[in-house]
């Protein structure tokens, strides 16, 4: 994997979901992921060197954004394709977790 970081730290972490098992494929963002380039797994965990980041959006925000007030953060989203019982599933926007050096 081509570490994002010179320590080759983990910076983000996503857990699969328990019904995973077999061939998957991960997005973020909508842009497939590459085993070993984008991403390592470490058991049931895709580890990212990279920093990935949910925004969540305040009462403030959201007021601003109803009167057209735009404000913009980064709002990463990771998704799984896999299949179950032959039938193509997406598990959407998996939760992050950040993994502070």
């Amino acid at each position: 994997m081509t570490r994002a970081s010179d320590d080759g730290a983990v910076a983000s972490a996503v857990r699969l979901p328990g019904d995973v098992d077999g061939e998957f494929q991960v997005y973020v963002n909508g842009v497939l992921q590459e085993q070993d380039r984008d991403y390592e797994i470490d058991d049931r965990t895709l580890l990212f060197a990279r920093l990935l980041m949910t925004d969540r959006v305040s009462r403030w925000r959201w007021a601003l954004g109803a009167w057209g007030v735009g404000t913009y953060r980064q709002d990463d989203t990771v998704d799984i394709v896999y299949e179950l019982d032959g039938v193509s599933q997406l598990a959407h926007a998996l939760p992050i977790i950040r993994r502070d050096a």
